[in-house]
């Protein structure tokens, strides 16, 4: 009879603990489980055993050290026929005829004539061979004989003992049977042993050449680390690409695939070579299997990179070493030199390394310029780098909308004439107007350019960040015309357009920032207005066609690989503002980070070649202007500014009011206000000090009419 066991159990919503009762449940015991089969727990044991990694190590060891020396032995084999035969020069032949190289089949197949002429000639001197070989010996022999009978003689007559005359000749005869003991001594374990040297020899080769299947092979080669780029490698890895015309011409031509390969030269932390395929292969059928090539490479996708070249049917494979695009570069040139400085005109900003290791350096001069790619991936901190170069020129002034507005571009405080910063539709209205802003400092300088063709203005460089915002606005003006969009009526999209038309030839410059570019917020003409087009990591190939053009894609750009959260500052560039490889449409570069606080502190050595800048948080619109204190505004706290920058200042302060003033404009104000412009180093510049003094006295001026 089963014991039964008691549970003590509580209702689901217990009463106060004082008058709860306790419920008894009788549960009779669970009946025992039924024994496992012995058979089932051999299973499993023997199971474990065959699964275990102890014991999938001792296989793979197993079967890697057996077939070194089998394909070692293989390996010695082919050598032994290549030496001997004319195998070598018929594949090279072969190869030859395969790449269309007629040339080189015919100076091969001369190679194999003289080579089969040399190998006659030796034939026919081992016909002859035995009887000069006897000769040479009876001849020897009997010299050798006469030499010491003649040696025994001398040492006879030296001693007077006729012996003597036979001592050398026993001697020798005694040596040689020492050699012949010898001989037999060790010819057992030679015997013996020999066959096991051999082996080992055979292993050997086997294991230099990792002539073995890839599972058998030990973990750290079967993941690819620290596996040199070879011919062979390069050429397996075409082979098994899955493109029947181009395995079938590799069989064709043997073990000498390599010849449609150039020289696998060191380019920065990896490898580049030029491949030159077989006639009916297409470079595209081999950019559209990136993957399996640098799976075939023992690489990861992000560490083979394919462009074509000017020479016709190649490829050019730029091959990472296993791990190298994962480690840092160094700090950026604007961080570790204080004393560098920049010239918008000549110079370039140092934006990081190409993927060979060699610097990469952008040149900023008259190109409007495109950054793009997924959120979080570096755009802003990129698209800072070349600000932060191009501001250690004095003569670069700077209007700044971050539609972000996370601070990211603080640091332009006092050195930018316009800094806007926040997501909201106010943000994006005050952008959208200050781009009007440079389309019409754009038409005043085309104006000034039309009076005088020799005018040389400063460059004006508007930077509007997360300009998807701008594009994607819904908001419209008092006219009914919407700030954003990619209409004609869209005021932020006209007036980038105006801009991207015209502003080039007298320096009034568009940088855009933008996410996940699509048509809706990033309008086809806008893109390709842009001279400078770049790209961080993107979702998709039609996402990178739209960033960088069909032409750079095509040609084996694809910022669509690249790894979201793992390349992060890595760009795809297409510019001619930027060395690229001859015959290649984009280069991929790694830019420097710089953060917070190195850039602030570019920035105050910025500030420290200026006067001073007053910095405008908004845009005024529509009230009444007071030119004068307007003017005390844009001077700030400089001591002077010449007459042109204020006139600039104050046309980015309020475009309608200010937007056509020249010299005469602001020299009537300053004039009948007392504060009349003056020469300071040969240039006309407005003083901050008259203009104070003229708005205190028009001050007190104003005080005491109303007092009388």
């Amino acid at each position: 009879m089963s014991e039964n066991v008691v549970h003590l159990h509580k209702p689901t919503d217990p009463p106060p603990p004082e008058t709860a009762p306790t419920v008894l449940t009788v549960v009779p015991d669970a009946p025992a489980p039924a024994p496992v089969p012995l058979w089932v727990r051999s299973g499993r044991a023997v199971k474990s055993v065959a699964t275990h990694e102890r014991t999938k190590t001792v296989v793979r060891a197993t079967a890697r050290h057996g077939l070194y020396t089998l394909n070692g032995g293989r390996i010695v084999a082919r050598r032994a026929w290549d030496g001997r035969t004319g195998a070598r020069y018929e594949r090279m032949i072969r190869a030859a005829e395969a790449a269309g190289n007629l040339e080189a089949a015919e100076e091969w197949e001369e190679r194999l004539t003289r080579f089969r002429a040399a190998r006659h000639h030796r034939r026919m001197d081992l016909l002859h061979s035995p009887v000069e070989a006897a000769k040479g010996v009876a001849i020897g022999t009997g010299m050798s004989v006469g030499v010491l009978v003649a040696l025994g003689i001398v040492m006879a007559v030296n001693s007077g003992q006729v012996g003597d005359v036979v001592t050398p000749l026993s001697a020798t005869v005694d040596f040689i049977a020492l050699l012949i003991r010898i001989v037999q001594i060790v010819w057992g374990p030679l015997i013996s042993i020999g066959p096991f040297l051999a082996l080992l020899a055979l292993w050997a080769v086997g294991r230099n050449q990792q002539a073995a299947p890839q599972w058998a092979l030990p973990a750290n080669v079967r993941n690819g680390e620290g596996e040199p780029i070879t011919p062979s490698i390069v050429v397996k890895a075409l082979r098994d690409l899955g493109v029947p015309a181009l395995r079938n011409a590799i069989k064709e031509m043997g073990d000498a695939g390599a010849s449609m390969l150039g020289p696998i030269r060191i380019a920065g932390c990896g490898v580049e070579v030029d491949v030159t395929l077989p006639s009916g292969v297409s470079t595209i059928e081999v950019q559209n299997r990136r993957r399996k090539l640098a799976e075939n490479l023992t690489r990861h996708e992000h560490e083979v990179f394919i462009t074509i070249p000017q020479a016709a049917r190649t490829v050019r494979l730029w091959i990472a070493d296993s791990g190298a695009l994962d480690e840092p570069i160094g700090p950026s040139p604007l961080v570790t030199d204080e004393t560098l400085t920049a010239d918008y005109a000549k110079g370039r900003a140092p934006w990081g390394q190409d993927l060979r290791g060699d610097a990469a350096a952008l040149s900023l001069y008259q190109r409007h310029l495109l950054i793009t790619g997924l959120s979080n991936q570096g755009k802003t901190a990129a698209l800072r780098a070349l600000a932060l170069w191009a501001c250690l020129d004095r003569r670069v002034e700077f209007r700044i909308a971050d539609l972000k507005g996370a601070g990211d571009w603080a640091m332009f405080d006092g050195l930018a004439t316009v800094l806007i910063q926040g997501p909201a539709d106010e943000q994006v209205i005050e952008a959208t107007e200050m781009v009007e802003g440079l389309v019409d400092e754009m038409n005043r300088r085309i104006e000034v350019r039309r009076r005088d063709p020799g005018a040389v203005f400063t460059p004006l460089i508007g930077i509007v960040d997360e300009a998807q915002v701008a594009f994607m606005c819904p908001v419209k003006d008092e006219e009914g015309r919407p700030y954003g969009g990619s209409k004609a009526v869209s005021r932020y999209f006209m007036a980038v357009r105006k801009v991207h038309n015209q502003g080039r030839v007298v320096d009034v410059l568009l940088w855009e920032g933008t996410q996940d570019p699509t048509d809706q917020n990033l309008p086809k003409l806008v893109r390709e207005g842009a001279h400078t087009r770049a790209s961080l990591a993107l979702g998709t190939e039609s996402q990178a066609r739209m960033a960088l053009g069909d032409k750079a894609v095509d040609g084996g750009a694809a910022p669509h690989l690249l790894r979201q959260g793992l390349d992060k500052g890595t760009l795809v560039v297409a510019s001619d503002g930027i060395e690229i490889p001859a015959g290649q449409a984009s280069i991929t570069v790694r830019t420097h980070y710089i953060d917070d606080e190195a850039a602030v502190a570019i920035t105050e050595r910025a500030k420290a070649l200026r006067d001073g800048v007053t910095t405008l948080h908004s845009i005024d619109r529509g009230e009444e202007r007071d030119p004068l204190a307007d003017i005390a505004a844009v001077i700030g706290d400089a001591p002077r500014v010449r007459t042109q920058e204020v006139i600039t200042r104050l046309a980015a302060l309020n475009a309608d009011a200010y937007a056509g003033w020249s010299f005469i404009d602001l020299k009537r104000v300053l004039d009948a206000a007392g504060a009349e412009p003056y020469k300071s180093d040969g240039r006309m510049v407005v003083g901050r000090d008259r203009v104070t003094r003229a708005l205190a006295e028009r001050h007190t001026d104003g005080s005491a009419s109303a007092d009388g």
